[in-house]
């Protein structure tokens, strides 16, 4: 497909734009730069000859064949040119039907890591349902969190309640890194047994990131949370920075204040003396 560059061609109609009207602004770049948002919606309303007479807006509009249009965006990612937001504003404008193609990409082991991104994103700007054991299914073989992995929880979390069931079935033999991202993304619907015992789990077994499991629990708001965050609060080994998300959670969930402890030495907590 013909790969129009439209930055390109919005950098040169403004190049011209600014020549024909700075003296007009007195060469204010300030001013200047205040008209350009009305620069462009001028540029994209204009018939433009190196679109066959099409206005830039309407360019991608006059398409209603979406696996074409989503095969148009690979072709621009692949040959490096930026793709036009037209164009993937008219792939999201035409929704489910473009769904199974975005789909593809994200599966695609092949597919360039800016194509399986923007898919992901323009699924999750059409507000599509239909990826989601999809993406279940990718979080939970992860070895490792990645950034694929985040959008996916993103989108998952975006997906609301719905996503709830598909996450507890895949939790056996689910990944560590998975039940970790599993374990945010399920902290925001109380109310699951399984969920409760994954979020327990995950703070037992914490090793670093206690302070991040304890604000899950705090946001889940079971406060059959309490005794181990107390036991947590007590731990002689427990950092500055740990202590004060897990005194957070006991808050939140309604227990009494543990008795305060010095922390002198602890390096976090001197740090923040320091600031």
């Amino acid at each position: 497909m013909n790969c129009v560059d439209f930055d390109k061609r919005f950098e040169q109609y403004m190049t011209q734009w600014v020549k024909k009207n700075g003296e007009k602004y007195k060469n204010n770049m300030d001013v200047i730069e205040a008209m350009m948002p009305d620069v462009y919606m001028e540029f994209l309303s204009k018939p433009a000859t190196w679109l066959g007479g099409k206005a830039p807006q309407d360019y991608f509009a006059q398409y209603d064949d979406a696996d074409m249009l989503v095969k148009w965006m690979c072709d621009y990612i692949n040959q490096k040119v930026p793709v036009p937001d037209l164009l993937l504003d008219r792939i999201a404008e035409l929704g489910d039907a473009a769904a199974d193609g975005l789909m593809a990409i994200v599966k695609n082991p092949k597919a360039t890591e800016e194509a399986q991104f923007t898919a992901i994103s323009l699924l999750r700007e059409m507000e599509s349902s239909k990826p989601m054991q999809l993406y279940v299914d990718f979080i939970a073989g992860l070895e490792e969190s990645d950034e694929k992995g985040d959008m996916c929880a993103e989108s998952l979390i975006s997906m609301g309640l719905e996503a709830v069931n598909p996450i507890l079935a895949a939790l056996d033999g689910a990944s560590e890194a998975a039940r970790d991202i599993f374990a945010d993304i399920l902290s925001n619907y109380p109310g699951y047994e399984k969920t409760y015992e994954l979020l327990m789990e995950r703070f037992a077994h914490a090793e670093g990131k206690r302070a991040l499991f304890a604000s899950y629990l705090a946001k889940y708001g079971d406060d059959r949370a309490l005794p181990a965050l107390y036991d947590a609060a007590q731990d002689p080994e427990i950092n500055y920075l740990d202590y004060v998300e897990v005194v957070s959670a006991i808050d939140a969930l309604g227990g009494d204040r543990p008795p305060e402890r010095e922390f002198a030495g602890d390096p976090y907590y001197e740090s923040l003396k320091r600031v």
